[in-house]
């Protein structure tokens, strides 16, 4: 894949013996078992929190802007822990900062007493995913240098999607049992304490991820290229109009599509789905470049019109296509951003993009919720007609892509 001009630096080959490739691959796993475990933790709760707030009283409106509203608080943060990580070149602090923020809020939803305290916890999961995300996705990065970027992020996040698919099925297993969500969550406290306990290991071991990245040589720039910000305004977009799955489960519930215990086994089924894409598409992002990304986004647009219009098998369909399209966002659409960014600015890269992302997700989410209370086919048009944007936005920046002259 070709990068923009002024993106592009030089990189010196890695060891011949094989060696520095082995502990980056060694380093995705462990990265990529601290993320099973995570998603274990903060999916199993999200699978349930859309009829969790139900219960206690909320409307779709207010699911939405839980929703959104944590999207955009955590995201507008990556930015921040991003430069700063680039400045200081320490990335671990903010890591377990994060990861403490996001896994604990979650077995504390099991004692909260009414909306209010429960949406405060459901953005403070965020808000910790947000410190420390764009950090881990530059570690990852410069891991991923040494396997292929696709590869690499793709390995990650079927690791990170094994846990997102045990989590909602280890909460689905609670509800059959009729012990309730807050059983549920409470339980989740058991893969919070692994998870932590895996990245004080990880820290220890890699002290510094920097160097597990080919040596370089970069372009001194003062901003961001143009194709950088085109594939962000595509981000935005597919963002805006993708359903939260919090939304996705609140219709579920309310129209009586499926049962409450089948709605975290839906989940899992969409968690299993993205992890398989992830590494799926990540090989194919290595041979044939962002075509992958846009051929991903539509196909996973399919999912709106399936899990909002349809009947069982048609929202089964439809949950598969929208984890299709979550591994492809958290897979894909990042690693074929680091064509964009020099190694040093990475995580300032990845904040960016998060955090521009994090707000269209959350006046999507919120536009979204809003219709949703009014009519539902408006909510499958506008959010069709939000992500069928972005393909143009991608598929300009193929065209800069294709048209730079090589290492330039």
């Amino acid at each position: 894949m070709v990068s923009d001009p002024k993106t592009a630096f030089i990189a010196a080959p890695p060891a011949p013996s094989g060696a520095a490739r082995r502990r980056a691959v060694a380093f995705i796993i462990l990265i990529g078992s601290v993320s099973l475990f995570a998603d274990m933790t903060y999916e199993g709760a999200r699978s349930v929190t859309g009829p969790f707030l139900g219960t206690l009283g909320a409307s779709a409106l207010v699911v939405g802007f839980v929703a959104g509203f944590g999207e955009l608080m955590g995201y507008m943060l990556r930015v921040v822990s991003g430069r700063l990580a680039d400045r200081t070149g320490r990335y671990w602090g903010g890591v377990f900062l994060g990861y403490a923020i996001n896994l604990f809020s979650v077995p504390l939803l099991a004692l909260a007493p009414g909306v209010g305290v429960a949406a405060a916890l459901m953005i403070a999961e965020r808000t910790g995913r947000a410190i420390r995300s764009p950090l881990r996705d530059a570690m990852l990065s410069h891991a991923a240098s040494r396997t292929g970027q696709g590869w690499g992020f793709g390995l990650h996040e079927a690791l990170d999607q094994t846990g997102a698919t045990v989590g909602p099925l280890l909460v689905a297993f609670i509800l059959w049992r009729h012990d309730g969500y807050r059983t549920g969550f409470a339980l989740l406290l058991v893969p919070a304490c692994v998870a932590m306990a895996l990245v004080l290991a990880a820290a220890r071991a890699y002290p510094n991820p920097r160097d597990l990245a080919p040596l370089s040589r970069p372009i001194l720039e003062t901003g961001f290229p143009w194709n950088f910000w085109m594939y962000c305004l595509a981000g935005g977009l597919i963002g805006a109009g993708y359903a939260d799955f919090a939304l996705v489960a609140y219709h579920f519930g309310e129209a009586r599509i499926i049962a409450p215990a089948w709605i975290p086994v839906f989940y899992a089924i969409a968690m299993l789905a993205a992890g398989a894409a992830a590494l799926g598409l990540g090989r194919l992002l290595d041979r044939f470049g962002i075509v992958v990304v846009l051929g991903a986004s539509l196909v996973a647009a399919l999912a709106t019109p399936l899990v909002f219009l349809g009947g069982f098998a048609a929202a089964l369909a439809g949950v598969v296509l929208w984890g299709v399209g979550m591994g492809a966002q958290d897979s894909v659409l990042k690693a074929a951003l680091g064509s964009f960014v020099p190694p040093e600015r990475r995580a300032t890269g990845y904040g960016t993009y998060d955090m521009l992302r994090g707000v269209a997700w959350f006046l999507g989410s919120l536009l979204l919720g809003f219709l949703y209370d009014r009519s539902i086919a408006w909510v499958v048009a506008v959010s069709l007609g939000l992500q069928i944007l972005a393909a143009p936005t991608l598929l300009l920046v193929m065209r800069r892509q294709a048209c730079a002259p090589a290492g330039d």
